[in-house]
């Protein structure tokens, strides 16, 4: 009977070793999973694939119920589509109808002209930039997510920002009524009343301007833009929490900056405005940025990665990986996963010069950023 079980054992023990050398010898490990060596959830810095698309994502928002917006970007130039809803991996539907979308390069006030900037309020309103690169006005959109019914639609004054503005990026607290958006053509912070469409600017600014030591430079190479070297100024722009906080910093360059909202909004003078001014951190050379519970995310286009600012005032790497050619927005959303947009928008003819030299697809990918 001994000898029974002792012979048992030694063919359970064979039988598991046999297993590890058959794992070692394929490459893959068999080793037994326990649930205290098994860590639950996506991996640190893993990213997955949310939509893969011909024409180039510019931002990207995401519903608290998980629904993902992008606007086509303008230097991929006509299409008829300028905002929409994405469906599937290989899918999406003009939103919130085709009846907003411009056709065949039939631009009217009626129809959306050149969008970047998307924002979702929390309140149930989607928000975009229209930098009305065709009809020469800067307008900003504002559609309820539910019925796709327009809220507001409303043109920026030419004092604000006139002709050859390049109004991109936007944060919007609904609460309070108003829009913060940023102008990269002449660096400056706008703030707009959703409810009267008036609007106050902020410039003249060294703090909005591009930084001289930083250089927008990918695989080696410095890029250009309009055949000068890339100084780009005040681009992104994010919102704390609580809406008492604008954040901001140049998109080349290494600050990132806060001030108080409330200044802002209130059309405070420009020294009052300029003295509150405070630097947050480093920041990478980047096109995009989101804040949420006091952490700031960062696209970085000269690593084809991203950051994270922590509270602890530290700039880390969350990840490089090269599918993250020129990663453009980003959106925090409500299940944890960072959301970002890649566009390759340094092979546009505005930084490549010439003919788009833009290799499909182009992909919009979401990224775990805590490892909780």
């Amino acid at each position: 009977m001994h000898n029974a079980v002792r012979s048992t054992r030694y063919l359970g023990v064979f039988a598991l070793l046999s297993g590890l050398l058959t794992g070692c010898a394929t490459g893959h490990s068999t080793l037994p999973a326990t649930t205290s060596s098994l860590k639950p959830g996506p991996a640190y810095g893993e990213m997955r694939s949310v939509a893969v698309m011909q024409i180039r994502p510019g931002n990207v928002a995401v519903t608290p119920a998980g629904r993902v917006f992008a606007t086509i970007h303008p230097m991929d130039g006509d299409h008829d589509v300028q905002l929409v809803e994405i469906t599937g991996q290989n899918s999406y539907r003009a939103w919130p109808s085709p009846a907003f979308q411009t056709h065949a390069g039939r631009y009217s006030d009626a129809t959306i002209d050149s969008p970047l900037g998307i924002y979702q309020d929390g309140q149930g309103g989607l928000w975009i930039t229209d930098m009305g690169l065709h009809l020469g006005k800067t307008r900003l959109w504002g559609f309820d997510i539910a019925s796709g019914k327009l809220i507001t639609k409303l043109t920026l004054p030419t004092d604000i920002a006139p002709e050859g503005s390049f109004v991109q990026d936007l944060a919007v607290d609904r609460s309070r009524g108003v829009a913060y958006l940023d102008d990269i053509a002449n660096p400056g912070l706008i703030t707009v009343d959703l409810a009267s469409g008036e609007a106050s600017r902020f410039s003249q600014h060294a703090a909005l301007q591009a930084e001289p030591d930083a250089t927008l430079k990918i695989d080696g190479r410095d890029i250009p833009f309009n055949g000068k070297p890339a100084k780009v100024g005040v681009d992104p722009i994010t919102l704390s929490g609580d809406g008492e906080t604008v954040f901001f910093g140049a998109m080349t360059g290494h600050s990132w900056y806060s001030v108080p909202a409330r200044l802002l909004r209130e059309g405070a003078d420009h020294d009052t405005i300029a003295a509150a001014i405070t630097r947050v951190g480093d920041k990478p050379i980047s096109d995009g940025a989101d804040t949420a519970g006091g952490i700031h995310y960062f696209t970085n286009l000269n690593q084809h990665g991203l950051d994270v600012l922590g509270a602890d005032g530290k700039l880390t790497p969350l990840v490089r990986d090269e599918r993250l050619d020129w990663p453009d927005g980003v959106r925090m959303a409500a299940d944890g996963w960072l959301y970002v947009t890649v566009n390759q928008l340094d092979s546009t003819p505005p930084f490549a010069g010439g003919e788009d030299e833009g290799q499909p697809p182009y992909h919009i990918y979401k990224v775990w950023p805590t490892d909780d």
